[in-house]
């Protein structure tokens, strides 16, 4: 299962309401949560998130929506990574840890610098799609590439010397809404989605960065990407984490998305002593707080949020972590007047 954080669908809710639509409906009708719609670390199947922007485009009539959405998107929902971007030192920086670190935004996307495809001197083509055998979605990737143009006009200047945008299909919605959109030629039906660019521009120094939070940024991205001798525990507590409210946050679900398997995983989580019951309960714990302190949503939805069927048993598990019920802990938790009572088990 191919996946990508709920942060891809930014604006999406907002440009649908303008265009008279109901975003809750469609996403109803794709089979995402609504909670999709207005939280960024969710982790939802990217086939659904496409097919939400295909059937929106569709009975909206509004064959451009993919570059609607993005102009409410900025880089904040690429979170780790966004820090990164914006305190590299050059725009071959912000490329170079945007291709190594965009899959843990999401998992089948690719970027890409290339040589220029029409081998014209002094450009070069930074390349925007999916994994190798994986369709590619109209307005997927008109929001897509649509983002890292703002992006980069965002970072060097709104008149970066873009040459053409390359679509690998023909859109329905008139090719002059896209010039004018990206201020640049657009040319349909070509082997790949991307932006030609001088060549010049990789190598053009960005101001205002951090040098010490670049390197922080990095070295995070580094620890959460991890290698096959890495902790296992905290990108199982990240997995969870971004799981609940969407899917069963079982130890199935979690290994595929870790792409290993559940009894390797359970070993690896005994070797780190602890186990996945012991990370999904403090995972609990600590959203269920968070949403009793912070909102006022409903117990019912509180409990669903954190992958509890029934609100008795959110009532239970209270009282195992804190000492208390869920209304009390609403009442003063916030206060700082109640301390978690009880570890898993």
């Amino acid at each position: 299962m191919s996946v990508i954080r709920s942060a891809g669908l930014r604006g999406f809710r907002a440009t649908v309401a303008e265009l008279g639509g109901d975003a809750e409906a469609l996403a109803t009708a794709c089979g995402l949560p609504a909670a999709t719609l207005d939280t960024d670390d969710l982790l939802v199947p990217e086939e659904q998130v496409a097919a939400v922007l295909e059937l929106a485009a569709q009975r909206l009539h509004c064959p451009d929506l993919g570059l609607r959405v993005s102009q409410r998107q900025d880089l904040d929902m690429l979170g780790p990574l966004a820090l990164a971007i914006r305190n590299s030192p050059s725009v071959s920086d912000v490329i170079e840890c945007s291709a190594r670190y965009l899959f843990l935004h999401a998992r089948s996307l690719t970027l890409a610098l290339e040589p220029d495809p029409y081998a014209e001197r002094g450009v070069i083509a930074l390349r925007y799609g999916v994994q190798p055998g994986l369709a590619m979605p109209v307005q997927g990737t008109d929001l897509g590439l649509a983002f890292v143009h703002r992006t980069i006009q965002r970072l060097v200047d709104d008149r970066y010397g873009l040459r053409s945008v390359e679509l690998p299909y023909r859109p329905k919605a008139p090719i002059a809404s896209y010039e004018e959109f990206f201020g640049a030629p657009v040319r349909v039906e070509r082997p790949s989605a991307a932006l030609r660019v001088p060549s010049s521009l990789a190598t053009r120094p960005l101001t205002g960065g951090d040098e010490n939070l670049h390197r922080l940024a990095m070295a995070f991205l580094a620890e959460q990407s991890g290698g096959a001798d890495a902790a296992i525990a905290p990108k199982v507590r990240a997995a969870v984490r971004q799981l609940l409210g969407t899917a069963a946050p079982e130890i199935s679900a979690v290994a595929r998305l870790l792409t290993v398997h559940p009894r390797t995983l359970q070993r690896r989580l005994a070797a780190e002593h602890t186990s996945f019951a012991a990370i999904l309960d403090e995972v609990r714990r600590d959203a269920a707080r968070r949403y009793l302190t912070t909102t006022d949503m409903p117990m019912s939805q509180v409990a669903s949020l954190i992958g509890l069927s029934e609100q008795a048993t959110f009532t239970r598990c209270a009282r195992r972590w804190w000492g208390t019920t869920p209304t009390a802990l609403r009442r003063t938790g916030s206060h700082g007047t109640i301390q978690p009572h009880n570890t898993f088990g």
